[in-house]
């Protein structure tokens, strides 16, 4: 069975009680992540934290593994418009600054975030959910930036996109783990090290296509 119907919730929720009871869920399970990690959470601590019977948490999602598959997705549509944000004008200074800020705000501040994905090689089912987002916003990237980079083929520019993303979401995830004036410390250095990385990469591009720009 594939994944997304494996742990999507049960019903999609329509009325907006119905979302604010999946909302509920969702923000008591973060608590609870926080608290005692993944492997500690059960059903039964969700739905008495929420103020519901445990049969009606299984309306919504069918096992524990479907919560936590469904807060993990709201972690990553949170996040998505801090980096549609910024390729509305794919500004290299403020912008990206803008954007690398977001991400390490959200990183660090949201609840159960980084106890959720502390563990994410050890779980293969959030392993393939960040594979999954992680091809999305690759995707996202090349459709919306490939006409600033026309000396970069698709292939190239999804690259640049890949190892631009993934090294920057490893950096923040690491910068949740230490004190927040070393975390910033490394954020600068994450701004410095993308911005170097994607002029130089434009740079070599160029001068793969104009071999005289190299001289």
């Amino acid at each position: 069975m594939p994944l997304q119907d494996k742990h999507n919730p049960r019903r999609e929720p329509i009325q907006e009680r119905s979302k604010r009871r999946v909302a509920g869920i969702l923000d008591v399970t973060a608590q609870l992540v926080r608290e005692v990690g993944v492997d500690g959470v059960t059903t039964s601590e969700v739905a008495r934290r929420a103020g519901i019977k445990l049969a009606s948490l299984y309306r919504y999602f069918p096992n524990k593994n479907a919560i936590i598959h469904s807060l993990a997705e709201r972690h990553f549509s949170n996040l998505r418009p801090y980096l549609e944000q910024f390729l509305e004008n794919f500004d290299l200074e403020e912008g990206l600054d803008a954007m690398i800020d977001a991400y390490a705000q959200f990183y660090r501040s949201e609840p159960g975030y980084l106890e959720l994905w502390s563990g994410i090689q050890a779980n293969p089912e959030l392993n393939q959910l960040d594979m999954e987002d992680l091809n999305q916003n690759v995707a996202l990237i090349v459709s919306r930036a490939q006409h600033l980079f026309p000396n970069l083929s698709e292939q190239e520019l999804a690259a640049l996109a890949m190892v631009t993303t993934r090294s920057a979401g490893a950096v923040l995830r690491l910068a949740m783990t230490v004190s927040e004036d070393q975390a910033a410390v490394m954020v600068a250095e994450l701004k410095m090290m993308v911005k170097c990385y994607i002029r130089q990469r434009v740079v070599m591009s160029q001068a793969q296509q104009n071999p005289s720009l190299a001289e």
